[in-house]
């Protein structure tokens, strides 16, 4: 077995993943908030932590994978607001366009995809254990959770005292015991959704609601909880205090033994946002591009360093997806039945077990492409072994192939074997008028060293 390695947010280095069982590796990453479509930033995180379950289920016999729907939250109160729609009907259209835009980008759904919603008892009975153990009060018909209570807070983040009060100042109030002091139960009125509960009517904060659902469906300690690098501060700190309290803890391993986070997501070198034009959504993305290539594109650097997306990350992708569809095309009739076996040199596992490398991955990857494209006289015996490693690199990648290839229309075919005849008579006339008419029928050239590609326009 492969020894995989993690970079752990709360070491602060990479370490040996120890399973705390073997038999069962569980992990939790923090999902939507269903109000919207998703963005680009989103997408990451559900790419890189599919990737992630990939490697684990690869690994050991058996890995759930836990990520959950947040559809009680003051955005989604607005957007009801907003739109007259009741909350129900926007929280399930847009939990369902997620996990088809998602899927789309070959992340699967989680094994368990709990809304916060069906978790408000579990996320009352916590907030009263933090009561009883002195870690939360009430004021105000809130409750609020006393950092100055855990004496560990901060050490996820390494953020000092100061840094945590700043984080916090968003939320500060005259009922708080400390400025840093967070929401764990609110009041709601009566045109905002409700639950009784000791507190009187309310809901619940947003940090208690993945404490509440991880136990539930995870149990404490459990293996790898993650997320994007935004969401350290204050939302992870948050979950690891309240659980850790709640049940008597000190440890902040108590709650999860390793944390994972993937890097922002910048637009051509500027932070995304609806303001600056470039708040890029994945639904649309996905109408004018194959998701294989979009998938590519957000795994084009590593997961725990920013990824600045552009025109030219997109087109990078797209070719690489168009060369392993051309090798796929060379490899559609070799007999599967041989002997078959992963050259060292192209097996991505290795580089995805360092901490998901990525781009270590795709330079195997490109290097097994271009042994499939050599076609060595003499190593034909080993076609079977090339097309095996395409498969399963694929698979751990989670690219798909696409069922019809757009540039094997026999149309399509038969004019570019055409245009490269004329190109090599020189006959540029003739050459151009075939470019026009692919273009015509709705197709884009695009001349490579392997030989010319049509494919959408």
């Amino acid at each position: 077995m492969s020894e995989l390695k993690l970079f752990n947010t709360l070491k602060r280095e990479k370490q040996v993943f120890i399973p705390i069982d073997p038999a069962h590796v569980r992990l939790y990453a923090c999902g939507p908030t269903v109000y919207s479509y998703a963005h680009i930033g989103n997408a990451r995180m559900a790419v890189v932590f599919d990737l992630l379950t990939r490697v684990l289920k690869t690994l050991y016999p058996k890995v759930t994978y836990v990520s959950n729907i947040t559809d009680v939250d003051d955005k989604i109160i607005a957007a009801h607001q907003e739109t007259g729609e009741t909350i129900d009907i926007i929280t399930r259209k847009y939990e369902a366009i997620y996990n088809e835009d998602m899927a789309a980008l070959g992340a699967a759904e989680p094994d368990i995809q709990p809304r916060a919603t069906e978790h408000i008892g579990e996320m009352i009975q916590l907030i009263g254990a933090l009561i009883e153990r002195g870690h939360a009060y009430e004021a105000d018909g809130h409750v609020l959770f006393n950092v100055p209570s855990f004496e560990n807070y901060g050490g996820l983040s390494a953020r000092s005292r100061d840094e945590q009060v700043a984080g916090a100042r968003v939320e500060v109030a005259s009922y708080k015991k400390d400025p840093a002091d967070f929401v764990l139960w609110k009041p709601s009125s009566d045109d905002e959704p409700g639950w009784e509960s000791p507190w009187g009517r309310g809901r619940p904060g947003w940090h208690i609601e993945c404490s509440a659902m991880a136990e539930k469906h995870l149990g404490l300690p459990f293996d790898i909880h993650g997320g994007g690098a935004d969401l350290k501060f204050p939302h992870h700190e948050n979950e690891i205090a309240q659980s850790c309290c709640a049940h008597g803890q000190e440890d902040l391993a108590a709650f999860a033994a390793v944390w994972v986070h993937n890097g922002f997501v910048t637009v051509e070198g500027e932070k995304m946002a609806k303001s600056a034009g470039n708040f890029l959504l994945v639904h649309d993305l996905i109408e004018k591009y194959p998701g294989p290539v979009l998938r590519l594109a957000l795994l084009g650097a590593h997961y725990r360093q920013p990824l600045d997306w552009s025109d030219q990350v997109v087109h990078q992708a797209q070719k690489l997806y168009d060369k392993i569809l051309r090798a796929w095309e060379e490899l559609k009739d070799v007999d599967e039945n041989q002997q078959k076996v992963i050259l060292n040199d192209h097996n991505i596992m290795l580089a995805l077990c360092d901490d998901l490398n990525v781009p270590e991955a795709f330079s195997k990857l490109n290097a097994l492409l271009s042994s499939i494209f050599k076609k060595p006289e003499g190593l034909e015996d080993l076609r079977p072994s090339y097309k095996y490693s395409l498969i399963k690199s694929l698979e751990l990648l989670g690219v798909e192939i696409e069922e019809v290839k757009e540039e094997s229309n026999s149309e399509i075919a038969a004019l570019l074997e055409e245009r490269t005849a004329a190109k090599a008579e020189k006959n540029f006339t003739r050459a151009d008028e075939i470019r026009d008419q692919i273009l015509v029928l709705g197709y884009e050239i695009e001349d490579t060293s392997e030989g010319p590609i049509a494919r959408k326009a």
